[in-house]
């Protein structure tokens, strides 16, 4: 059973994230803020981290820094009353790996909570299969029946990035803050150049495809 920590301050708000969780079969663990937190990382093993920004003592900001400072590697949800970009592009500066705005979805939470986990269990193994395909991170190299190749950085987290989330749609925003640098120059159309390179990279392979949602932006779809 998967152990996820709920930092939270308000009493209320944490026992209700508490009962969803342990409605879905996951086991909960709660702090009250992040000095709590890290007490209990000391002294328990965590898989994911749902954590509040808003906290006194040791806000959110401040406790994810400190774990990444650290070299700790457990994916963490901030789920938080601030909605503004600035909030969010901070929230995945020091460190989060996803960011939900209350009130929360109960349903989406938990689909988010799910490909977190798996995200981490593929960040783990360094490696993603799809079908007979197999993209390797260490080396950003794709194995096919067919051939090994080498691609760019850019290609290659674009494409690991779609597959680790199986119909999921992402727009062009949210791939460019996590793939290029939140500085960068560069616009929303090159993500449009890197998903027409990969098809047709990809273009003879049948294990899955890369679709746009017109309006949105893409999502990969595994061919069964």
């Amino acid at each position: 059973m998967f152990q996820i920590l709920v930092v939270e301050d308000d009493k209320n708000v944490r026992r209700l994230m508490e009962t969803v969780l342990q409605r879905y079969g996951y086991e909960p663990l709660s702090a009250s803020d992040g000095y709590e937190a890290l007490e209990i990382l000391d002294r328990k093993h965590v898989d994911l981290i749902l954590l509040d920004v808003m906290m006194p003592r040791m806000d959110g900001y401040e406790f994810t820094n400190t774990l990444r400072s650290g070299g700790c590697t457990i994916p963490i949800l901030m789920v938080t009353a601030r909605e503004t970009q600035n909030d969010k592009k901070r929230g995945f500066i020091v460190g989060a790996d996803d960011y939900m705005v209350k009130p929360v979805d109960e349903e989406e939470m938990i689909l988010r909570i799910a490909a977190l986990l798996r995200r981490s269990q593929i960040a783990g193994e360094r490696k993603l299969t799809v079908g007979k395909t197999t993209l390797l991170y260490d080396s950003f190299a794709v194995k096919t029946p067919e051939k090994m190749m080498e691609m760019p950085q850019k290609e290659f987290l674009l494409l690991f990035k779609l597959l680790s989330y199986p119909n999921k749609i992402f727009t062009r925003r949210q791939l460019m803050d996590e793939i290029w640098d939140m500085d960068s120059e560069s616009d929303e159309r090159t993500v449009d150049v890197h998903i027409s390179r990969l098809r047709e990279r990809f273009r003879s392979g049948s294990d899955f495809e890369i679709l746009t949602v017109r309006g949105l932006g893409y999502k990969a779809v595994i061919v069964k």
